[in-house]
């Protein structure tokens, strides 16, 4: 029978925060757990400066502290050795990550094992067997299912990242019982983003809907463009709706296409207020959540911003192509909720692969016409 861990009730914890937008939405059931196992401690959240501002008026945390992209390992530790933590939890499977609680010197130190860590460790855990890897298919193999199609087994909702934070704050003694990531913006953020980013129309209007054509890994998780352009258009067409695009700063080549190629499609070039607006590269992130949280749906593909609408309660439709929703789909896990899944069940997917060694089929079997009675659906939910 192993000891209880932590071995005394924590004051203060200490939580290394994950690197990446849609991972740090996915983490934010654990860290509401681990709030409900600790109710006194006071949680301290250290997370890249790029993801700090995601974390304002966030339950789960008492406090965050940031760290800058080029910041050195030892300046890092010095600041947290000073706090004098009872308990480090490390979310992240990197070497760097255990090495911060340990020079840190939190008293006590969990982490996966894992990637040469454990020695690092107070509180090695270790990862279920049947926990689900994204193990990227080589060329050959993807060549090889289409020539002998078959289907990849099903993966089980337990599988989802959910729980994979889950698990580890488990070894607290948190609950691991599942609920749906989520955020939080606030009732003025809403109004100065309305005031400062939507035009006042100039009569009726149909909804606010959202369009995130981007994604960072790479262009196997991105459905075509002009299917984004084609699913905009003819949904204005049908509802009146107007139309926000966002991005980030290297997302804005792909949304002026996007923004001009349905101002085309829909012969509205010039027209004031434009149905468009395009706004990739000028939020910064709570603009971003506030934007989010304005529409009545988003259409988006597998990527940060995905996560992000879904946990402040904004239905997305998706589609899903080299990734697998059973593993990273925004939500409670193992339920659509408000959500559409869009997936078009090419033998071949999920591949996890940046770049598509064939012809993109898992995104391109995915019609225009599935994705606007998603949206439709939505916006009548």
């Amino acid at each position: 029978m192993s000891a209880p861990f932590p071995a005394s009730e924590p004051s203060a914890i200490l939580v290394r925060g994950v690197n990446w937008l849609g991972d740090a939405v996915m983490t934010t059931p654990a860290l509401l757990r681990l709030r409900d196992r600790f109710p006194r401690a006071r949680i301290t959240l250290f997370t890249p400066q790029k993801l700090a501002d995601l974390w304002t008026g966030f339950p789960g945390v008492d406090e965050v502290i940031a760290f800058a992209a080029d910041s050195s390992l030892l300046r890092e530790a010095r600041r947290l050795r000073a706090r004098r933590f009872d308990l480090g939890i490390a979310l992240p499977n990197s070497l760097r990550s255990a090495l911060e609680l340990w020079l840190g010197r939190a008293r006590e130190r969990l982490g996966f094992a894992g990637n040469g860590r454990s020695p690092l460790l107070t509180r090695a855990a270790a990862r279920p067997v049947a926990e689900e890897r994204m193990i990227k298919r080589s060329a050959e193999e993807i060549r090889r299912s289409l020539l002998i199609p078959v289907m990849p087994p099903a993966i089980s909702p337990e599988a989802h990242h959910v729980h994979h934070y889950l698990r580890l704050m488990a070894e607290v003694g948190a609950s691991m019982d599942p609920i749906a990531p989520r955020l939080r913006v606030f009732p003025e953020e809403l109004a100065r983003f309305e005031q400062s980013f939507i035009p006042a129309p100039s009569g009726p209007q149909g909804p606010l809907l959202g369009l995130n054509p981007g994604a960072e890994y790479g262009p196997a998780k991105r459905w075509p463009e002009e299917r984004f352009v084609e699913t905009a258009a003819r949904v204005h067409q049908a509802t009146r709706c107007r139309w926000i695009l966002f991005g980030g700063p290297g997302d804005r080549a792909l949304t002026d296409r996007i923004a001009s190629g349905i101002a085309e499609r829909l012969s509205i070039r010039g027209t004031s207020p434009s149905p468009v607006v395009n706004l990739a590269g000028r939020t910064d992130l709570r603009e971003l959540m506030a934007g989010m949280a304005s529409c009545r749906a988003v259409l988006t593909n597998d990527s940060g911003p995905m996560h992000v609408a879904a946990a402040l309660g904004t239905p997305v439709i998706v589609p899903f192509g080299s990734t697998s929703p059973e593993l990273t789909a925004p939500g409670l896990p193992g339920s659509t909720g408000p959500h559409h899944f869009l997936r078009a069940g090419a033998p071949c997917s999920p591949c996890f692969l940046r770049e598509c060694p064939i012809d993109l089929r898992c995104m391109t079997k995915i019609t225009v016409e599935t994705a606007i009675e998603a949206v439709l659906a939505a916006i009548r939910a």
